[in-house]
């Protein structure tokens, strides 16, 4: 009887995944021991099956006819980060400005306020800094009054 190897037992699980779904390594720990599961999707990745997109964030890539792989925006990859963490995040500065409409600027780098752990995920020449603050920074009632809040600051 052939016993399935953490990398085809990862891919198992990507596949039936739709494209562009982010993974974490935490996502595979049911597989084997973090250590392993990092060799295997990092043989993954080199073999061409899954893609990194950042630190410990891999994904089966969308692709397009004309484009090729389509990378994730790092707006996904927040609210992903996010999700995982269970925390609330709210937008910063020429972000939320232009969440609202109110700048056409798009900033490089990310800056969200939040309730979880801070820390900066580098997306090569684009990163997301998640900045901890107090509860009381994120307790606008609804999204556009949080963004609208962040954008006078």
């Amino acid at each position: 009887m052939h016993r399935q190897s953490i990398d085809d037992k990862i891919l198992v699980k990507i596949k039936k995944a739709k494209r562009g779904t982010l993974f974490f390594i935490e996502d595979f720990l049911a597989f084997g021991n973090a250590r392993a599961v990092a060799k295997a999707l990092e043989r993954l990745v080199n073999n061409g099956g899954i893609s990194r997109v950042a630190r410990g964030i891999y994904a089966v890539l969308q692709t397009d006819p004309v484009l090729g792989n389509i990378q994730p925006s790092a707006e996904q990859i927040a609210e992903v980060i996010r999700k995982r963490d269970k925390a609330r995040i709210i937008p910063t500065g020429i972000l939320a400005l232009n969440a609202l409409g109110l700048s056409t600027q798009i900033p490089l780098n990310l800056v969200y306020l939040t309730d979880g752990s801070a820390r900066t995920v580098d997306l090569g020449k684009r990163k997301i800094k998640f900045k901890r603050t107090s509860p009381k920074n994120l307790a606008a009632i609804g999204e556009i009054s949080g963004l609208v809040i962040q954008a006078l600051k």
